[in-house]
């Protein structure tokens, strides 16, 4: 990564520059074609911590170098442990055999975090469940990082009840690293209050992994 600057003397990183499509957003004028010896000694003195530090890495990396160590990071394929309070990161592999060993199947807290599960195929599927006003939403996600090996899964999420049927379908499932506690902004089914039969929810969940290309 080098600094650049435009004819104006006006600064922008060249990662940057093909996003701005070569124009200065100061005043429009071409930018990326000429070094700014300036700030590349800027960039240099710059460490940063590494972004998997809230997984393990201890790592301070320079500016410049930061993209290269994040994706050589040995903590780039870490993950959470879903449940709330405990601080287990690790490998997505061995996430599941955590899970289980620590007794966190037998684990439930109000309606955020519903269950955990395997699929033998290196997944990790969690449920969550957020009661609002306007109903339950109940979002579905894969606990792993986006890598070629995890692969891609499609899902289809169905409700029945007194003979009315909900089906939310997902082109896509959703991978992620640690499971937030905010009810989600997408990707997900929302039952009205209305089709709640007490605390508990059956749905049926039907995952399907798609073909690589």
């Amino acid at each position: 990564m080098n600094g650049t600057e435009c004819d104006n003397g006006h600064l922008a990183c060249s990662s940057c520059c093909p996003k701005l499509k070569n124009k200065c957003p100061s005043c429009a004028l071409p930018v990326g074609h000429s070094r700014c010896r300036a700030m590349d000694t800027l960039l240099k003195s710059v460490f940063l911590p590494c972004q998997n530090a809230k997984y393990g890495c201890i790592e301070t990396v320079a500016f410049e170098k930061e993209p290269t160590h994040e994706k050589n990071c040995t903590f780039a394929e870490y993950c959470c442990c879903p449940v709330r309070y405990c601080n287990y990161a690790g490998s997505y592999i061995d996430l599941y055999r955590h899970y289980v060993s620590s007794f966190h199947l037998y684990w439930q807290i109000f309606n955020e975090f519903c269950i955990g599960i395997s699929c033998g195929i290196k997944m990790n599927i969690s449920v969550q469940c957020f009661r609002e006003p306007f109903g339950v939403y109940v979002t579905v996600s894969c606990i792993a990082p986006s890598i070629q090996e995890v692969g891609q899964f499609s899902y289809r999420l169905v409700y029945t009840v007194d003979g009315q049927t909900m089906t939310y379908k997902s082109s896509e499932m959703k991978k992620i690293r640690e499971v937030s506690l905010q009810t989600p902004q997408d990707n997900y089914m929302l039952i009205p209050h209305s089709l709640l039969r007490g605390e508990s929810l059956e749905m049926r969940l039907c995952i399907k992994m798609l073909n690589k290309e």
